[in-house]
């Protein structure tokens, strides 16, 4: 039986992810193309909450969990949601590993060592940046033009080239923009509503860290002492506008190509979801391919399980960015949040994950505590 060959576009968490998973069948030849030059091209800055139905779910069957479990911070469970008084909505403590509440965070930067280290180094081939695929699926590089694949995974982020073969939909500004500052030890964001061009038309030189913590400093002045304190402190910042892809986007079927990640249902950071929803992608893909390659017609069953695999992406990415945007609307878009809001959030927040649970008896009596407790809360203060 001929190997099936599988270009993987992007070495970014779904990537690499699925690389992992893929890595032991003996009826694959997988191959990782990253735009960067080296593993240590790009900092890797900023910090996840991994789930435990996806993301933490993807890490264990691709038997990296007691990697994980050594980089895992699980005092990053801790959330305060408060108002630029300090006045505090909801507090939750930092837990230990024994008394997780199974959210433990992660540095970006650790997860992807992680994954890259459990990859062989030939595996992946750096400072391939993809321009094109074209109708053909050849990989057009700037080095060249790669052929002979039987699947193209797009896994190349908010901007994927691959995307462009399926479809002309590009992502759509959110409204928010903002800056992240950090040192290493503490990363923070502050985001706000925005025009789509205020990195061009704003006072702001957004290449200038000293120029972003100033205009940081300048938008908080007058938020509590604490608050202040926190933002503007580090010692890079960048300035970045938040875009997705619209709540439902689908592609038409293409045989030999699919996506996942970013590429697929690209959404703003305001849930936590986005990088488990890709890693979840990258689990179901591989038990996709892992069943056609392992049947007597392997082509042939590929495109099946491809079909199939990317109906159930949809349903789960549409479930996942309509929460997403509802959530992005309630925190961003609402006058007087989080004291207008914080009821829905924290119902939303508590029932998500259990599907079976909206539909039970218990949902109303939930909803009705939570509130008549925030509305008392606000009324005491």
């Amino acid at each position: 039986m001929s190997l099936v060959r599988i270009a993987i576009i992007g070495a970014g968490p779904a990537g690499l992810t699925l690389a992992r998973l893929l890595l032991n069948s003996p009826n694959l030849n997988v191959i990782v193309f990253e735009s960067d030059q080296s593993r240590m091209y790009r900092g890797q800055g900023g910090t996840l909450d991994l789930h435990p139905d996806t993301g933490l779910e993807a890490l264990k069957k691709a038997g990296l969990w007691e990697k994980f479990t050594k980089h895992a911070r699980y005092d990053g469970e801790a959330v305060t949601i408060c108002d630029k008084k300090l006045q505090k909505y909801v507090r939750l403590s930092g837990a230990e590993e024994d008394s997780s509440r199974g959210r433990p965070e992660i540095d970006r930067a650790a997860l992807r060592t992680i994954l890259l280290d459990s990859l062989p180094s030939d595996m992946i081939r750096w400072g391939c940046h993809l321009r094109a695929i074209d109708e053909n699926h050849n990989l057009v590089f700037d080095h060249g033009v790669e052929t002979g694949f039987d699947l193209v995974v797009g896994a190349d982020g908010a901007w994927s080239k691959v995307r462009k073969l399926l479809s002309d939909q590009k992502p759509v500004y959110s409204g928010i923009g903002g800056q992240q500052t950090g040192d290493g030890s503490l990363y923070t964001s502050c985001w706000g509503q925005r025009s789509e061009d205020w990195m061009q038309t704003g006072s702001c030189e957004i290449q200038s860290p000293e120029s972003i913590k100033k205009t940081i400093r300048e938008e908080f002045q007058d938020w509590h002492p604490e608050l202040f304190d926190l933002v503007g402190k580090g010692e890079d910042a960048v300035a970045l506008s938040l875009y997705m892809l619209p709540v439902g986007w689908c592609w038409e079927h293409r045989p030999g190509v699919t996506l996942i990640g970013d590429a697929a249902h690209l959404m703003t950071p305001f849930a936590g979801e986005g990088v488990n929803l890709s890693m979840q992608d990258a689990l179901m893909l591989s038990q996709a391919i892992l069943r056609a390659t392992g049947s007597s017609a392997p082509t042939h069953k590929l495109l099946a399980e491809i079909r199939a695999f990317e109906k159930d992406l949809l349903v789960r990415a549409e479930r996942t960015a309509a929460h997403t945007k509802d959530m992005l609307n309630w925190m961003m878009f609402t006058d007087g949040t989080p004291r207008s809001t914080i009821d829905k959030f924290a119902l939303r927040m508590m029932t998500f994950h259990d599907k079976t649970f909206l539909e039970h008896v218990r949902y109303p009596l939930l909803a009705a505590l939570i509130k008549g407790y925030f509305f008392l809360y606000n009324l005491w203060y």
